[in-house]
């Protein structure tokens, strides 16, 4: 059953902590060089950094399982009780090149502790060290043996930023693929298009305090490798309706001080129009990936609404 309306303001002004968030953040280093050259130096010079490590702590406080998966650690949370009636694979955000940074784990346990599910992480591959389609392969072979082993109607893709591309990617390949599709898709701040073509996104630029448009347009062509742009590979934005069409129940989460808001938006206006099952939750001032500040009301009412949508 469709939503009445594909998007709804969550929070109008942002909170206290949001706010002063916000301000640490414009004092910090950025996570990106904030030019294209800066991103190419970075690139062309780095070690390789590790994924963050999974605290110790959830040990106590959840039943982890490890696994080796073509390469790649996987890791699976499952709440103190045991493995869950529905079960999310998470893919985090980084732009295709950074490994999981410590952020993401307390965001993986707020989804836990919230929404009472189970929760498997793959530490994917980093473009350009490994190729774009090892992380592919990766997406694809954890969610076979997923379904494999679990119904597909209780499983939820979920991921940030560049996680949230991968989770849409691997549902747009189940519908291409004609396999077992996941029972629901939720996105965070994901980014849809990796050449960003939209211009209305200059607008937003001066508001986050994260993204820039020249970096993420030079990481997405790094990662596109030659491909075509606008091909639904390597951007889903461009998804043709009738694979948007199939795609299960979507749910989407964007700050409005995201670049990726404007995208957000198109995407959810397409799936409407494609008849398929979306709504867009928007978040006035909140910066990229807002969720994984867990304290702040707005994630708060993101885990809330991540919930409702999983249990409904």
């Amino acid at each position: 059953m469709l939503t009445d309306n594909p998007t709804e303001l969550r929070s109008p002004a942002p909170s206290l902590l949001m706010r002063g968030v916000k301000w640490l953040l414009a004092k910090r280093p950025p996570v990106f060089p904030h030019d294209e050259a800066g991103f190419h130096a970075v690139m062309a010079g780095r070690t390789l950094p590790g994924d963050a490590a999974m605290p110790e702590s959830f040990r106590n406080r959840y039943q982890v399982e490890e696994r080796e998966v073509l390469g790649s650690l996987v890791v699976t949370i499952h709440p103190r009780s045991g493995p869950a009636a529905w079960h999310m694979l998470y893919f985090h955000g980084g732009g295709f090149v950074r490994p999981m940074f410590k952020e993401h784990w307390p965001l993986v346990a707020a989804m836990v502790d919230a929404c009472g599910i189970s929760v498997t992480v793959p530490l994917y591959p980093m473009v350009p060290e490994a190729p774009y389609h090892a992380q592919d392969d990766l997406a694809d072979a954890v969610y076979a043996e997923l379904a494999a082993s679990h119904d597909p109607a209780q499983i939820i893709l979920n991921g940030d930023s560049a996680g949230g591309h991968m989770a849409l990617a691997l549902a747009l390949r189940q519908v291409e693929a004609g396999g077992p599709l996941p029972g629901k898709l939720a996105l965070f701040a994901p980014w849809l298009d990796l050449g960003l073509a939209d211009p209305a996104i200059a607008a937003v630029e001066p508001h986050d305090v994260m993204l820039k448009i020249g970096t993420l347009r030079a990481c997405g062509a790094l990662v596109a490798a030659g491909r075509a742009m606008d091909a639904p590979a390597v951007s889903p934005l461009y998804a043709a309706a009738q694979d948007l069409a199939q795609l299960p129940p979507t749910r989407i989460w964007t700050g409005r001080h995201d670049l990726f808001i404007v995208d957000s938006r198109t995407f959810a206006a397409k799936l409407r129009a494609a008849g398929a099952d979306a709504k867009l939750y928007e978040y006035e001032a909140a910066p990229h990936v807002f969720m994984a500040i867990t304290p702040t009301r707005e994630a708060k009412d993101v885990f809330g609404l991540l919930r409702a949508f999983i249990a409904a």
